[in-house]
């Protein structure tokens, strides 16, 4: 097993990704980043949560102000400021109890500021049959209609991977092109029912049912988005579930090589700033490095026989120089099956820059065009 990434280099690939507005940094002050990361020594659960939170107090003291003088824009910014510091403060993932506080201490200043989102987001459980009392009974989704289009519309379903959740996932994209937005979680993160597995896309089939079932949106017109790790389920589903939707985006995700074991040990001092395979292990209820280098070989899609099976249209974006997951599970997509679309950046890394979202929502528009 690799040794543990130095907090050094842990706070220098941070303050980078601060530098340039990526995960997990939104809008923070990458001043204020920096002094922030500076106040720590390590990545302490307990520590890591207090200094983050830290940070979080004032803008969510501004928000009630606001929130009090009926200062709707004011009050959505700095809760939202909070939400990112609270963010923060879990990330990447809510596997210690501490981190956990700070999850459900997030939610609820998303969910403030989410108060005065236009259009409005809809909290939404879908019944889900859990397998074993392991697994939980509802699946929580945000959902937002565009206002400018009649109902019934397209939607797009999309989640993040390990360490971005629904509260991460920007609907305004697909809103302003008239296509309804519904955020989740991909299993084994945020309030997912159930763990990561090689069978863990049944999450999709309520999900489904629960879509057919609404006035407002279009069961013949549902698209699928899933980003990073996220991008594996949309690569499995556009496969095994291709009845149930018109178009799919891997965007950035695993398929088979980043499975292996000689890609783990490679990823663990790539761009992630933490320890990958300890995260990738949690989503799929795991525990360790070991657990995951046993685990992973058996949810290659490959393997699985999954990619030579007829496929929904299938959009491939990454960076080429990505080294979380490996660009060559893009190829071996392009390889098997049906044919598929693909965007490769070349000069980007993990998820292929700032014009892989706008290629994303250009062609899933097109594919969910009524003039298909």
């Amino acid at each position: 097993m690799p040794a543990a990434r130095p907090f050094a280099e842990v706070r220098r690939i941070l303050l980078e990704r601060a530098l340039e507005r990526r995960n997990p940094f939104f809008s923070a002050d990458p001043a204020v980043v920096e002094a922030t990361l500076n106040q720590l020594q390590s990545v302490d659960p307990q520590l890591w949560v207090e200094t983050w939170a830290a940070r979080a107090e004032p803008h969510q003291a501004r928000a009630a102000a606001a929130e009090r003088a009926e200062d709707g824009p004011t009050a959505m910014r700095e809760y939202l400021a909070a939400y990112e510091f609270w963010r923060l403060a879990r990330y990447p993932a809510p596997n210690s109890t501490p981190k956990k506080e700070a999850y459900r201490a997030s939610q609820q200043m998303y969910l403030k500021a989410a108060y005065w989102f236009d259009p409005p987001l809809q909290r939404v459980f879908i019944p889900f049959s859990p397998k074993s009392d392991a697994e939980g009974q509802f699946i929580v989704a945000d959902l937002r209609v565009p206002k400018q289009t009649p109902p019934p519309h397209p939607v797009v379903v999309h989640w993040g991977g390990i360490d971005s959740f629904k509260e991460e996932r920007r609907a305004e994209p697909y809103l302003v092109r008239g296509l309804a937005s519904l955020a989740m979680d991909m299993p084994g993160v945020g309030d997912a029912p159930l763990d990561g597995s090689p069978d863990a896309e049944r999450l999709w089939d309520a999900v489904f049912d629960w879509i057919a079932a609404q006035e407002e949106l279009d069961p013949q017109g549902v698209a699928i988005h899933g980003g990073s790790t996220g991008g594996y389920w949309a690569a499995k589903l556009a496969h095994t579930h291709r009845d149930r939707i018109r178009a799919a985006v891997d965007h950035g995700g695993p398929a088979h090589f980043a499975f292996q074991r000689n890609w783990i040990d490679r990823a663990q001092t790539g761009e992630y700033p933490f320890e990958l395979a300890e995260t990738l292990a949690a989503a799929f209820g795991l525990r360790s490095y070991e657990d995951w280098v046993r685990t992973a070989p058996g949810l290659s899609l490959l393997d699985q026989g999954v990619l030579d099976r007829p496929s929904a249209p299938l959009l491939l974006v990454n960076g080429v120089l990505d080294s979380i997951f490996p660009v060559q599970d893009m190829y071996v997509l392009l390889e098997h099956g049906d044919p598929k679309v693909a965007r490769l950046f070349a000069d980007e890394a993990h998820m292929g820059g700032a014009q892989a979202m706008p290629t994303i929502v250009e062609w899933l528009a097109e594919q969910l065009s009524s003039e298909r």
